[in-house]
């Protein structure tokens, strides 16, 4: 299934927040980083525009952001991952979007469970305050 344009800006958004917040820097910080305005950088992340090949480029090369990921979400579920691990993060996800009552795109909750699920992979311990900010960083 081809998805659009605004459907895949978005989920590229969701993804990007999270890497930004992952390493703690701003909108405003990044922007400058990667040579353009706040307000591009902005709507980047709103899922509004595309992110352009040279500013993937800067980022990669600045902050080691994985760009596969963030345009893909690739290495989120591969043969021989633990997929217990994986509907394990799903359901906590889930439990706390219904127990807060928060609601979010399904390509927005994809973002931070391959996210999630990539540093769990990779061995970094993900804890519930570091979803919970990602989740807040792709509401609407």
């Amino acid at each position: 299934m081809v998805r659009d344009d605004a459907e895949l800006f978005a989920e590229i958004g969701a993804r990007l927040a999270i890497c930004r917040n992952e390493i703690g820097v701003s909108q405003a910080a990044m922007a400058e980083a990667i040579g353009v305005s706040h307000r591009a950088y902005h709507s980047y992340e709103k899922g509004k525009r595309g992110v352009p090949v040279e500013a993937l480029v800067k980022m990669q090369s600045r902050y080691a952001i994985d760009v596969a990921w963030l345009l893909l979400g690739t290495k989120s579920i591969r043969a021989g991952h633990d997929f217990e691990a994986l509907k394990h993060i799903e359901s906590s996800m889930d439990k706390h979007l219904t127990e807060a009552g928060i609601k979010i795109k399904s390509e927005k909750r994809g973002a931070i469970v391959a996210r999630w699920y990539q540093s769990h992979v990779e061995g970094r311990e993900v804890t519930d305050d570091d979803v919970h900010t990602w989740i807040e960083l792709v509401r609407e």
